[in-house]
């Protein structure tokens, strides 16, 4: 695999690991303000979840470079 088909790998499982991980842990604030959506998270911990996507991303990204580098699975 080479570099820029590596890193487009990671870059498109970490979109799809983000939209996954965006939902947990979040709590609706009670009092809502006006010009504020009623469903606006009180916290969201963006930096977190951020962190811990791009975590299981780099684990999930290893995983396929294995199976792609000892040839586990054949694309072709």
């Amino acid at each position: 695999m080479s570099i820029v088909s590596g890193a487009m790998i990671y870059f498109v499982i970490w979109w799809v690991v983000l939209f996954a991980v965006l939902p947990f842990g979040v709590q609706i604030d009670g009092n809502v303000e006006k010009g504020f959506a009623s469903s606006a998270p009180k916290n969201p911990h963006l930096g977190k979840k951020f962190l811990a996507t791009t975590l299981l991303t780099a684990f999930i990204w290893g995983i396929i470079q294995f199976i792609m580098v000892y040839e586990l699975v054949r694309l072709s």
